[in-house]
């Protein structure tokens, strides 16, 4: 197997034909490891981080495998991360293999990364926990005595069944009722109008979304997701190819022509990713962004997909559309014996203090919180008035 390390987004978009037909191979790929999204992701959010993408050849097959890493600077400690990690954008960011290639890849890719040099923390986030060369990594590192650690959290994702009414058969008998009693009650005091995102609209609906989620998060007085550059660059981007890709799932609820709900998704495959949302507070004793995902579910049930993905997170809200709860991994492993690996065991030893504490001392543990939270807030005025 040959190893070729791409160090620059032209040099990774000329490969976007065989990556491409490597995801066609890869059963459990998402849009998460697609090159339109990563290409985007990094032209908005790349920054001072460097590519080191890495990719499995074989001279029968081509591309069999694809590493999309790159080095983060932030901080003493120097982290190799996938690609799409760190922004809090991208879920589910995998290493794409072709099927029973898994151990072989995550072998030389460990032998790669012995060998490395600039980094001293590899953190591959958002795994899925079904992901097979997570699996196959976490098993070589133990063969080879590297330093690794693996954590989980929670995602929320609903099976479509092929019917509307199939799918309300899932649900609670007070679920069922809530869907039909709340859009009604909506459509025969307003008037109701659904749109879903074109290209004549692409940029208003954005406009519309952005202020809606922005609206929630500035009257607990926090500047909101949107308030960042980059990220409005980023969606910008996203919803056009995506868009031409017909994998935008954008859709709006208008009421005397003004947007009051805005949920944001996308499709791939079969399933649609459920991204970002807002509504108007105004109007949330109308349930409008309730009744908006009944909508929307049920157009989707009726186009044949078959999994609503809300992400990652676990809620009540979530679960009462039925979504069942699985887990990401998040793997970090360092060369043994090594700066990196000190640190990864010295952070499991303060998080083992610290998980001692809370269950055997809550008190002490949660002023120790408070005093952390306030020093950080002391800081942060103090970094403001110095830049000021």
């Amino acid at each position: 197997m040959q190893i070729r390390v791409y160090d620059s987004l032209p040099a990774i978009e000329s490969l976007a034909p065989e990556w491409n037909r490597l995801l066609d191979r890869f059963p459990t790929a998402t849009i998460f490891s697609t090159p339109e999204w990563l290409g985007a992701w990094w032209r908005a959010f790349g920054g001072a981080r460097r590519l080191a993408v890495v990719g499995f050849f074989d001279a029968g097959e081509g591309l069999v495998g694809l590493a999309p890493l790159a080095f983060d600077p932030v901080g003493p400690i120097k982290v190799l991360r996938l690609m799409g990690d760190g922004s809090g954008d991208s879920d589910n960011l995998d290493i794409p293999v072709c099927p029973g290639r898994e151990r072989q890849v995550a072998e030389e890719l460990v032998s790669y990364l012995g060998g490395a040099d600039g980094w001293d923390v590899c953190q591959l986030n958002t795994l899925p926990s079904h992901s097979p060369v997570a699996r196959c990594l976490i098993d070589h590192l133990q063969e080879r005595g590297w330093t690794h650690f693996h954590s989980s959290r929670p995602w929320c994702a609903i099976g479509l069944p092929a019917s509307w009414e199939e799918y309300l058969r899932q649900l609670s008998s007070k679920e069922r009722g809530k869907i039909g009693l709340r859009t009604r009650a909506l459509e025969k005091r307003y008037p109701v109008r659904y749109r879903k995102c074109g290209p004549d609209d692409r940029l208003a609906s954005l406009a519309a979304l952005y202020h809606l989620h922005q609206i929630r998060w500035q009257r607990v007085g926090e500047p909101g997701s949107f308030a960042s550059p980059e990220r409005r660059q980023f969606y910008e981007e996203i919803s056009r190819v995506f868009l031409e890709r017909n994998w935008l799932e954008f859709w709006r609820l208008e009421m005397n022509g003004e947007t009051v709900a805005a949920q944001f998704g996308f499709r791939y495959r079969d399933t649609v990713f459920s991204l970002q949302e807002g509504f108007d507070p105004a109007y949330a004793p109308a349930s409008v962004g309730y009744v908006l995902r009944a909508h929307v579910l049920k157009q989707l049930i009726e186009q044949g997909v078959r999994r609503y993905d809300f992400l990652a997170g676990d809620s009540d809200s979530k679960r009462r559309w039925g979504a069942e709860v699985g887990e990401y991994w998040d793997l970090h492993f360092a060369r043994p014996w090594s700066r990196g690996a000190l640190y990864l065991r010295s952070r499991a030893s303060m998080a083992g203090g610290k998980e001692w504490l809370r269950r055997r001392l809550p008190g002490a543990w949660r002023l120790l919180h408070r005093l952390r939270l306030r020093w950080r807030g002391q800081r942060g005025n103090r970094s403001a008035a110095g830049a000021e």
